[in-house]
């Protein structure tokens, strides 16, 4: 049987995604209590990264979810949308982390909040 690239590249692709998004999910939760001792400068840091990994890992899940799975590839489809599932389930953890940086920079620097 020859695989076309197209086929190859698929299952590149889903094999690519499985490790990156395994590798991924590794990150813990932060911590709020650090947050407090953050001056408004790392806060707005912190800020600026965690909209940067909640759009790469957006970007991340829409390639997953656009994939096109072969039907010869057994469980694909299941593995596809695990991995979207997991992709969702971090960028949650990333806003909720984001709505923590928000509350604390509210609070310790009234000029940023508007």
């Amino acid at each position: 049987m020859i695989f076309s690239s197209t086929t190859a590249s698929t299952a590149a692709l889903v094999i690519a995604v499985l490790i990156v998004a395994g590798c991924s999910s590794m990150s813990g939760a932060a911590d709020p209590a650090k947050f407090d001792r953050m001056s408004c400068t790392e806060l707005n840091s912190a800020l600026g990264k965690n909209a940067g990994e909640i759009s790469q890992t957006a970007i991340a899940r829409g390639k997953v979810a656009s994939t096109s799975v072969p039907r010869w590839l057994l469980g694909g489809s299941r593995v596809k949308t695990a991995v979207a599932n997991r992709e969702t389930a971090r960028i949650d953890r990333l806003k909720q982390q984001q709505d923590a940086l928000v509350a604390t920079r509210a609070r310790k620097c009234p000029k940023a909040a508007g």
